[in-house]
């Protein structure tokens, strides 16, 4: 499938880094760096701008080096890119470590997977089938 992207910034756009990845990295599209401090969150530019297919979305996640080594992740993950939005793609990042972080141009900072997704339309009913998991909520199921 092919997918039009306007591409402003100063990096080149975003590519699959293995035959089987299914996530491709976006970059930060700063001049300076922007340093996040303990808890602070900015929205930060990619240059990137997108026409993704009617049925498709694109998926802003966090790249887990990023978060296991410094604490730095998305918020509103994934983050949605509707296929009818033409604006700059931006990442709302967040440091959630105890010591500030520096995002610096060019560098590596979300993961960007399009997917398929399906309409669906409500049927209202009175009441739903039984299961054996009924109401049952977070860790109903168990932890093994």
């Amino acid at each position: 499938m092919k997918v039009r992207i306007k591409n402003e910034s100063d990096y080149t756009s975003p590519a699959y880094a293995t035959g089987q990845s299914a996530g491709m990295d976006l970059k930060a599209n700063v001049k300076e760096p922007v340093t996040l401090k303990p808890l602070e969150r900015a929205m930060i530019p990619t240059g990137l701008f997108m026409a993704i297919p009617e049925g498709y979305e694109a998926q802003v996640r966090p790249r887990s080096g990023l978060a296991a080594k410094h604490g730095i992740t998305v918020l509103n993950t994934p983050g949605t890119i509707d296929s009818d939005y033409r604006g700059e793609i931006k990442v709302i990042m967040v440091n959630l470590s105890n010591e500030s972080f520096d995002i610096n141009p060019g560098e590596r900072i979300a993961q960007m997977v399009i997917s398929s997704f399906t309409k669906v339309e409500w049927e209202e009913v009175d009441e739903l089938d039984e299961t054996e998991r009924g109401a049952g909520g977070f860790g109903s199921t168990g932890s093994k």
